[in-house]
């Protein structure tokens, strides 16, 4: 293949952006699109437009936006290096767009009125034999098909000299064949959009100094810096800095959002302002705008059941059409009526539009924050009549607030309890010690010196205050591992036990010293969930989760469950999903933990929440990207209406063809008459199908 242009000069640089100017060869026509698509998918750019005005004739220029870590002159010799596509051959629908077909359809036809009679069957001919090679083609490999309709009816009028009938037949459905490719690309295009670029390169701390290593060196654990401009390369929580990040194009979200440290950054969200040191939690594969890609591949080859019902009815339905060509022939002696009939069939309207619905609404999900796993996951959101959820961090907030300080020591308050703790907790991102910082701030915040802190997983932080040592974690860890006598302070704590919440011990110098007790809330769109899911047609709405009864009973009476099983393994969620689903519930199960995993892969759709578990997003099929448990009605909403949309779609397809079928057997619609009704209505409801908003 020859380069695509002649020569490519850098015009003017800035950081992060480029003009390119190029000449492409004399005589030769430019594909603009193709090339804008080509240059975007080089690696490291991030937008690209051209300018075909700019140098005078077969001149322009290109504008690229690239990320901080792409050479400008690499970039450079990247484009000048790009080929040209191959020219296709004439009469390949599947490989080409089919907008030269239209075009010399389009002449044929209104050309050849101008050409003496004998020379205009040969043109009509010429002109048609793409589509009856086609027809042929499908002919030999999969039997009687659409395209072998379409071609016969060609034919027919061909064969009975009927130069006009052919020509426009042909444009029709030259025209039509583009037009419905289109659709379908444009909807893979709106899924693809979500795959966010990413660059080669990213920036760590170590030792104290930024060094640039490959995006794919990255380890958990590793300190990321992203600047102004860059796009954040993993999930994790900000150690430092302070940023405004645009998360649009991950939460749907508009207005940038202020992160600063503890926050929680994804990747694919681009910082604007500010600079962030990021602790890597989820890198490669397992960030989130990896799991898009994933995600939209599933999505665009995975069939649902509504799909290949349509296509099973629409090949189904073909020897029909070929049938009452026959009879209509038959009875009238009419070759019109039977070539008219022949183009009517329901194949294309039934096989496209169902797909091009899903595609369209899960685009339209992921914009709103929804990652939807292939249109199944849809169909079966739309079926569910039972949503059970998960507790902690589903329609409670997940995240912890102090709500009582216990001192057992007269020299200490419970804020000089809440402010020790803090003072050794705050080096540390685990939630509990964030709570306990974010309690210590909204006091005085008296800090106590200490000497270097140990993080011991699973059990606490341990220091030195005062020559005293300082413990702070579970009860495990003072009774146990530190033996410390609690036995004194029993009734206290099992108070607080019984209230639901999460306990703190506070050990110093040998003895407790205290408690610090905290609660998760209730989501404020909690409650707004739960409404919306019953107006969306859910008949049960219940509670599974390992936490206290009475704390689970107080929740769901106020959010008005239909009702709760409490102090449950993981195993009893899953135990529990199986027996409603024996008993015919079409269960959605919504969690976020890793105890969630069992219960999310055994329902009939799973929905995990944006601060799950990793195991928990893999198992779902239905994974949010905003914290909200609201996403949740939104993703249900959004399957209902395209479920409804492809019913409209269905019964539409079925009535329309068959009224333009009746038509034609009874000779009251010619050939092209047939042909500009049948495509015109195909086209009508696939735009339909591309909708993504209203109703069904």
């Amino acid at each position: 293949m020859a380069a695509w242009l002649s020569r490519v000069e850098i015009a003017h640089r800035l950081p992060g952006r480029v003009r390119l100017r190029y000449r492409h060869p004399v005589g030769g026509v430019l594909d603009r699109a193709a090339l804008e698509r080509a240059v975007g998918d080089l690696p490291g750019v991030t937008q690209v437009r051209i300018n075909p005005r700019a140098g005078g004739v077969g001149a322009g220029a290109l504008i690229v936006i690239h990320d901080p870590f792409t050479d400008a002159e690499g970039l450079r010799r990247a484009v000048a290096e790009l080929r040209a596509p191959l020219v296709r051959e004439p009469g390949r629908p599947a490989e080409d767009d089919g907008k030269g077909a239209v075009l010399s359809s389009i002449a044929v036809l209104l050309g050849s009125r101008f050409l003496p009679p004998p020379l205009r069957l040969a043109v009509a001919v010429s002109g048609a034999l793409p589509l009856l090679k086609h027809a042929m083609g499908d002919f030999r490999t999969k039997g009687v098909s659409s395209h072998v309709l379409e071609g016969a009816a060609v034919a027919i009028s061909l064969a009975r000299s009927d130069t006009t009938a052919a020509n426009t037949t042909t444009f029709m459905l030259s025209l039509g064949e583009y037009l419905e490719t289109s659709i379908a690309r444009q909807s893979d295009a709106m899924l693809k959009h979500l795959l966010r670029p990413s660059s080669d390169h990213v920036w760590l701390l170590k030792d104290g100094q930024e060094v640039q290593v490959a995006i794919t060196d990255v380890a958990v654990g590793d300190s990321v810096v992203v600047g102004a401009g860059s796009v954040v390369p993993v999930d994790g929580t900000v150690l430092a800095g302070e940023a405004t990040v645009n998360e649009a194009a991950m939460t749907g979200e508009s207005a940038p959002v202020v992160k600063g440290r503890g926050a929680t950054v994804l990747s694919g969200t681009l910082i604007e302002e500010g600079r962030l040191t990021v602790y890597a939690e989820r890198v490669g594969g397992g960030t989130a705008a990896a799991r898009i890609a994933d995600y939209v591949e599933q999505s665009l080859l995975a069939k649902s059941a509504a799909q290949l019902d349509a296509a099973r009815l629409a090949d189904r339905l073909v020897p029909s059409v070929l049938g009452l060509a026959g009879v209509s022939y038959v009875v009238s002696g009419d070759w019109r009526r039977a070539a008219s009939v022949l183009q009517a069939d329901y194949s294309c309207a039934l096989k496209l539009a169902t797909p091009v619905a899903f595609k369209s609404a899960m685009y339209a999900a992921g914009r709103g924050g929804i990652l939807v796993k292939g249109a199944t996951a849809l169909e079966r959101l739309a079926e569910a009549d039972t949503v059970i959820f998960d507790k902690t961090g589903t329609l409670t907030t997940g995240r912890l607030d102090v709500t009582d300080a216990v001192t057992f020591d007269a020299q200490y308050t419970p804020e000089d309890l809440i402010c020790l703790a803090a003072s050794v907790e705050e080096h540390y991102f685990h939630p509990l010690a964030l709570a306990v910082v974010a309690a210590a701030q909204s006091t005085h915040y008296r800090h106590f010196d200490h000497q270097e802190v140990q993080f011991i997983v699973a059990h606490g932080v341990v220091s030195t205050v005062d020559g005293q040592r300082i413990v702070v974690g579970s009860r495990h860890f003072i009774e146990e591992d530190e033996g410390i006598d609690i036995s004194a302070h029993r009734a206290s704590i099992d108070h607080l036990y019984r209230d639901g919440k999460t306990v703190l011990f506070i050990g110093f110098g040998g003895r407790l010293l205290g408690l610090i007790a905290l609660k998760d809330s209730i989501r404020e769109s909690s409650a707004r969930t739960i409404g919306r899911l019953r107006r969306a047609g859910v008949k049960t709405l219940l509670l599974l989760t390992g936490d206290h009864y009475d704390r689970a009973a107080e929740l769901a009476q106020e959010l008005g469950l239909d009702g709760f099983h409490a102090e449950l393994m993981p195993q009893d969620k899953a135990r529990i999903i199986e027996q409603l689903a024996a008993k015919g519930a079409k269960i959605a199960f919504v969690g976020d933990g890793i105890n969630d995993a069992p219960a999310l892969a055994g329902a009939h759709v799973g929905i995990a929440m944006q601060q799950g578990a990793d195991i928990a997003r893999l198992t779902a099929d239905v994974a949010l990207l905003e914290d909200d448990v609201e996403r949740v009605a939104d993703a249900k909403d959004a399957a209902n209406r395209v479920m409804a949309r492809i019913d409209t779609n269905y019964r539409l397809t079925v009535g329309l063809n068959t009224a333009i079928l009746g038509a034609a057997a009874l000779g009251l619609l010619s050939p092209v008459a047939t042909a500009v009704l049948h495509n015109g209505t195909t086209i009508g409801i696939l735009l339909n199908a591309l909708r993504r908003r209203g109703g069904g």
